[in-house]
């Protein structure tokens, strides 16, 4: 897998994981807010902040039956149609340049999902550094074609999908120009639990398709998030709002600024304990060498007396002779007088 930049972003083997804001609808269609959302994201250390790209007519049709209609009583969005749902959850196009404008403003990177053909085009004209396919759309093949075709990197969701989905989705992408592709680990239910979350595909699919992998997350807290690091995540995305009390379409399964915070944080931190293989002595662990156990002298010896378990013992510090000579030295004799507190060495004792 070769490296390659999302902005000014290195996405690479051994980089940190790209940590991404998902405003998603959390703006309550209040772009004062959505500006506070940038705000909130930036200050707490994110690295991209994404948007949605569509329409109500774009993304479905007005219709009230069969399944436009959301009657799970366990979903979050019981009781609305489809097209009432994303009515209230899209960010009109017309805002998209003034919050890419501040993104860019406050460090940054802004990109979206878009849903339809002509949202990519749209997106292509404020120069979007970067494409993210929803898991809802990665079938949507004439989509993949158009967002491949413009040579930017695809970040891809795999919700609700199988291998052979996920296989079929990936070749249409590779086949049409998409050189550099991220797939996200993700759970389509919102939200989403930690039983279901499966970060043991995150290897396994970048292992199958020579590529990044990372993670989509829709559970609560930061805990999954932090524990897909050492499994390989590069992008970590995480739908975040001000306050989960201001309600909004995504708010119950979004990340608050102290908890991005915090996400940002312990990621990094995940990242950089990684570091390699190692089983030396490193410099850092030098002096603490010293709380390492040794054979001490814990009772006077006159010159000639036999070492014996009464006069020395396996104790910390660790200046002594190691304590695999403990029984190697029991019966040997002292050549001088030893004072009680005096590492043991090969120099002070005759052999038995």
């Amino acid at each position: 897998m070769n490296s390659f930049y999302i902005g000014d972003f290195e996405i690479s083997q051994n980089g940190k994981p790209f940590i991404i804001a998902e405003m998603s609808g959390n703006h309550n269609q209040s772009i004062e807010k959505a500006f506070e959302i940038v705000d909130a994201a930036a200050k707490a250390g994110a690295h991209g902040l994404k948007l949605q790209t569509y329409t109500p007519d774009t993304i479905t049709i007005d219709h009230n039956e069969g399944l436009f209609y959301i009657d799970d009583p366990n979903s979050l969005w019981h009781g609305h149609s489809l097209y009432q749902l994303y009515e209230k959850a899209y960010t009109p196009w017309e805002w998209h340049e003034p919050i890419f404008k501040r993104a860019k403003e406050k460090g940054l990177i802004p990109f979206s999902s878009p849903f339809d053909n002509t949202s990519v085009d749209f997106l292509e004209e404020l120069g979007a550094p970067v494409y993210k396919v929803a898991s809802f759309e990665n079938k949507d093949r004439r989509l993949l074609k158009k967002i491949a075709s413009t040579g930017k990197p695809v970040i891809m969701s795999t919700g609700a999908s199988t291998l052979e989905d996920i296989s079929e989705s990936v070749q249409v992408l590779r086949d049409n120009g998409c050189k550099d592709l991220i797939l996200l680990k993700c759970t389509s239910t919102y939200p989403s639990s930690p039983e279901n979350t499966n970060l043991l595909t995150i290897p396994h699919m970048s292992q199958i398709f020579n590529c990044f992998t990372g993670l989509s997350d829709h559970t609560a807290g930061i805990g999954a998030a932090v524990a897909s690091v050492p499994l390989g995540a590069k992008v970590i995305e995480k739908h975040f709002t001000i306050s989960r009390a201001d309600g909004g379409v995504d708010a119950a399964f979004s990340l608050e600024p102290n908890e991005l915070e915090a996400l940002v944080v312990e990621t990094e931190r995940a990242w950089q304990a990684l570091g390699e293989v190692s089983y030396k002595v490193l410099n850092a662990e030098r002096s603490s060498l010293r709380f390492k156990r040794s054979i001490y002298v814990v009772k006077d010896i006159e010159e000639g007396e036999e070492l014996d378990e009464s006069n020395i013992r396996v104790i910390r510090p660790g200046d002594g002779m190691e304590p695999k000579y403990f029984d190697l030295v029991l019966g040997a004799k002292a050549i001088k007088s030893i004072k009680r507190g005096t590492p043991l060495a090969w120099d002070i004792i005759l052999s038995k």
